[in-house]
């Protein structure tokens, strides 16, 4: 008899996944796109080409119209919902979405608290997280006096102390200054997590994710090295992506997971 352990099923598998809003408007047209455990890719497309839709699909706020999705191997349903939710950490691109406790530490602790853990046992998870963004000193402080990068972070934290299976990050880049842009990086890079990043920041995308899809009009329109497609320019053209003015994306050395 064989011994070898069961094959770990990739942290994302999204297959056949079609939706229309209820006024009509169908956002996505058979969506196919598998993400293996530790990958981090990033979701390029231009405005309106159902990127959000994709995303709200991960933790069951929309539900397939066709198609399905599973996170680690678990359809997303009605009957995995907690643990789907807990396994898909989604940072949204404000983080005053996110932090509405009177603390750094009661905004992390309260997720995991929602889901039982007391004590010291979640002082530790809190500290954990805080401490895999660089907050730790913080945990005392309000948000609302902390930097927009801080309360990035923080936002960061609150998922990650929920040890999600995959991180989902909405322009993690945006509004961001160049020091907290490379802090925030850093910390992605640094991370034993899947990690699927929405962003139009095409240099970003190229630093921290080795491979890129396009997702144009609703469905995958390629799917390969980040480096090949930013290289690719009537790809890039014929779907509205514009690298930065002067970035040429063949100079930048890319050793990104």
């Amino acid at each position: 008899m064989s011994t070898d352990p069961a094959p770990v099923p990739p942290s994302l598998e999204v297959s056949g996944l079609a939706y229309a809003y209820p006024d009509g408007h169908q956002a996505l047209f058979g969506v196919d796109l598998t993400v293996g455990r530790g990958e981090r890719v990033a979701l390029l497309g231009p405005n309106g080409a159902g990127k959000t839709t994709l995303v709200l699909h991960l933790n069951g706020i929309l539900e397939a119209g066709a198609g399905s999705v599973r996170v680690a191997g678990m359809p997303v349903d009605k009957r995995n919902m907690a643990e789907i939710r807990r396994r898909v950490g989604i940072v949204f691109q404000d983080p005053d979405d996110q932090l509405f406790m009177p603390t750094v530490r009661e905004d992390v602790a309260f997720g995991p608290a929602a889901g039982g853990l007391r004590g010291a046992e979640l002082e530790e998870r809190v500290m954990e997280a805080l401490k895999q963004v660089g907050m730790e000193e913080y945990a005392a402080r309000p948000p609302h006096h902390l930097s927009f990068g801080q309360r990035r972070r923080v936002a960061v934290a609150t998922v990650l102390a929920m040890r999600p299976e995959i991180l989902v990050l909405d322009e993690p880049s945006s509004n961001l200054d160049p020091a907290s842009r490379r802090e925030l990086a850093d910390i992605l890079r640094s991370l034993d997590v899947t990690v699927l990043m929405v962003t139009h920041d095409l240099p970003y995308a190229l630093e921290l994710c080795g491979r890129a899809v396009i997702l144009s009009e609703g469905v995958i329109a390629a799917d390969d090295r980040t480096q090949d497609l930013l290289c690719d320019e009537p790809l890039m053209r014929a779907h509205r992506l514009e690298l930065p003015f002067g970035f040429d994306p063949r100079s930048v050395t890319v050793n990104s997971g």
